[in-house]
């Protein structure tokens, strides 16, 4: 049966034409807003120890990290390539020098063919995107940044300390070097209407971007957002599995269909989840996606473009 959106495994095996495993590591960066060059604590929503796998520790060298995650994974699949996905923090903000030494560590692994650099739309400059696209002329190279939302005041209110004008700007830096880009938002952040952000995924869509990951919000423990949802979880709006559902299928029949997109839900661990537990697995809601978009009769940009969307 053909697939109602593009999957972002069937862009994989376009690439490499073999299973490509992503390897988390945490190659020790910190962020603007952490540091206090734009501010401190982060993003309200962000614990990096929900999101990290026990082998990715900043106290271990790259190859260390790489080696342990291959033994991770060994068992499952033999024989298979890896990218190293510079997941922790922004992977691209520190001096250049640093940036070489880690990236190119990794790469100097046996069975890494490529990186992924997480990051954030403020944390490039040119100089690291010449670099980094040199990088791409020999190996798989995608930068991944953090956007969340395109609203500024959102963008405020979660501590985010950038503007979506400087997002548009990091991806058309990032798109005029041929280098390929993903792009993160997260549904339900306190403030956005459903309206918003199916406009807000459509806006992001229209920019020249190749990848998109969404989640749901999830209330995390140790986090900023989880004080203020403990103290008046009024003001928060936490989707059920169906209402996101629907929203996510939204999102897929008004975006560009050239678009891959890589994941729909984030699966916290129990320890760190406070709300909502929908206890759910990617897999399974990819299932339940594909039913609902066959249900629907939906597809991959049904209904593109913004002269289309409706409250």
């Amino acid at each position: 049966m053909k697939k109602r959106y593009n999957d972002f495994p069937s862009f994989f095996k376009t690439l490499f034409h073999e299973r490509v495993q992503k390897l988390s590591v945490d190659g020790g960066f910190t962020c603007p807003n952490r540091d206090g060059v734009k501010g401190v604590g982060g993003c309200s929503f962000c614990n990096n120890h929900s999101f990290s796998p026990g082998y990715c520790r900043s106290t271990a060298s790259i190859t260390s990290q790489v080696e342990e995650g291959k033994a991770f994974f060994a068992h499952k699949y033999a024989g298979q390539k890896y990218l190293a996905y510079f997941q922790t923090y922004s992977n691209t903000y520190a001096p250049m020098d640093v940036l070489k030494s880690k990236y190119e560590e990794a790469l100097a692994c046996p069975n890494i063919v490529g990186l992924v650099i997480g990051t954030r739309p403020d944390a490039v400059n040119e100089e690291v995107l010449d670099y980094i696209a040199d990088l791409a002329k020999r190996y798989y190279v995608c930068v991944e940044y953090g956007v969340e939302s395109v609203n500024d005041d959102i963008l405020k209110a979660i501590n985010r300390g950038h503007s979506f004008a400087e997002t548009e700007m990091a991806i058309q830096l990032t798109a005029e070097r041929g280098i390929p880009i993903g792009v993160h938002l997260i549904f339900g952040l306190p403030g956005e209407s459903r309206y918003s952000m199916l406009e807000g995924a459509v806006h992001l869509c229209d920019l020249p971007i190749n990848i998109l990951k969404l989640h749901q919000l999830q209330i995390i423990r140790d986090t900023r957002m989880a004080v203020e949802y403990l103290k008046n979880p009024e003001a928060f709006r936490l989707y059920s599995l169906e209402e996101y559902l629907d929203l996510v299928v939204d999102v897929i029949e008004y975006i560009r269909p050239d678009i891959y997109l890589e994941r729909f839900v984030n699966q916290t661990p129990e320890e760190y989840l406070i709300a909502p537990r929908w206890g759910i697995k990617n897999f399974e809601f990819v299932a339940k996606l594909n039913k609902r978009l066959q249900e629907r009769d939906s597809w991959q940009g049904k209904r593109k473009g913004f002269e289309n969307l409706f409250l």
